[in-house]
């Protein structure tokens, strides 16, 4: 099988020349999704699944530093940063690889050389890499939602995002679910991921985010599959393996 390739880059002219780079250099491997933020990054990463992620480390959106954490170890990980002053302490105990901006050829077929050496290994746990990054490299601030307008009949309403239960992607709309009613939104799932508080909303599946504050239980439903019971709603809501992880004891 060809190793699966996901990048994430909001420079196009940087982007066009890793893709290039790439495929002088490792020829074999497919690039299935290519992203010009962080939102678009991980939900083509839930949907793709990529065995390799090249992330920039500062994009709109997600920062490629939240992406990695959401991917944790799902898949092996190199980041693509300017920042040579933070890389070296961060990066220098070989648990993770990066490429600095602009992407050498020579420094890239390293890092490639490294990967396929790692390849039918588990990716590593990279927390720590993550928590010095993040102390090094500032994030610029941004305020959480706290309301949001939702179409309710022929209102629109103004909800409080601590009464949602959970939000639910559609085709073309997120339902807003709360205790005894919903709305709905035209506002992507992965836009409002980066608005909402990822220490009080969880993504447990592509499609579907939940307020922890609404979670009664997870239960199995056979040895790989969970769902998750709820305060408020019938509703059972399934959890993509990728999402197990949250409720391991």
């Amino acid at each position: 099988m060809k190793t699966r390739i996901l990048i994430a880059e909001d420079e196009p002219l940087m982007r066009e020349r890793l893709l290039g780079m790439l495929a002088d250099a490792w020829p074999e491997a497919e690039v299935v999704v290519v992203a010009e933020n962080g939102n678009d990054a991980w939900d083509g990463f839930l949907e793709h699944e990529p065995d390799v992620v090249f992330l920039d480390i500062r994009m709109p959106g997600l920062s490629g530093l939240e992406v990695a954490e959401r991917i944790g170890t799902s898949a092996h990980i190199v980041f693509v940063t300017a920042y040579d002053q933070y890389a070296v302490d961060a990066f220098d105990a070989g648990v993770v690889d990066y490429v600095l901006k602009p992407v050498q050829a020579d420094r890239l077929e390293r890092a490639i050389s490294r990967l396929r050496s790692k390849l039918g290994a588990a990716p590593v746990e990279i927390g720590d890499i993550l928590r010095q990054l993040k102390t090094a490299i500032p994030e610029p601030q941004r305020e959480k939602m706290k309301w949001i307008k939702a179409t309710v009949g022929k209102q629109i309403r103004l909800i409080d995002v601590n009464d949602v239960l959970f939000f639910q992607s559609d085709t073309k709309y997120t339902r807003v679910v709360l205790a005894g009613s919903e709305a709905l939104v035209r506002i992507p799932l992965k836009d409002l991921m980066s608005g909402l508080d990822p220490q009080q909303f969880w993504q447990i599946h592509r499609c579907t985010m939940v307020n922890v504050n609404a979670i009664a239980a997870a239960e199995r439903v056979d040895a790989e599959r969970l769902q998750v019971l709820l305060r408020g709603s019938d509703e059972k809501l399934p959890v993509s393996r990728t999402f197990n992880h949250l409720f391991r004891d």
